[in-house]
């Protein structure tokens, strides 16, 4: 059996440009893609906090240590800069890998800046 299961994700970060007229994709600072686990060209799940949309696109690499986060393309009219994204991708993987699987959690603040790093997300009580 597979499972497809979270990889990473960039958690509330800041969306700093919308570009309309590009070829597509979300352009990351390179440091964060690092630090998350994306590749350049990987899938991505844009769930945007602040208006409700989600979509998918693919990353591509920004300037590192930039900050940046770019909707481009025709996934710009779903983001304006300043809104709140999560930036999630995915992996299927196998039954063996699934007991010692973790996936790579990265935080941001409101410049886009690394606030911390997880590999679980916690239990909020209700």
């Amino acid at each position: 059996m597979q499972v497809t299961m979270l990889k990473c994700k960039l958690h509330r970060g800041r969306v700093t440009h919308s570009e309309l007229d590009y070829e597509g994709s979300c352009a990351i600072d390179a440091e964060l893609m690092e630090l998350a686990g994306i590749h350049e060209y990987e899938q991505i799940q844009i769930y945007n906090v602040t208006n409700g949309e989600r979509f998918t696109t693919y990353a591509i690499r920004a300037e590192a240590g930039s900050r940046v986060i770019s909707v481009n393309g025709a996934a710009a009219h779903k983001a304006d800069p300043g809104d709140i994204v999560i930036i999630a991708a995915y992996a299927v993987i196998n039954q063996q890998e699934l007991a010692s699987f973790k996936p790579s959690l990265v935080y941001l603040d409101e410049e886009n800046r690394v606030t911390h790093t997880s590999h679980s997300i916690p239990v909020q009580a209700a």
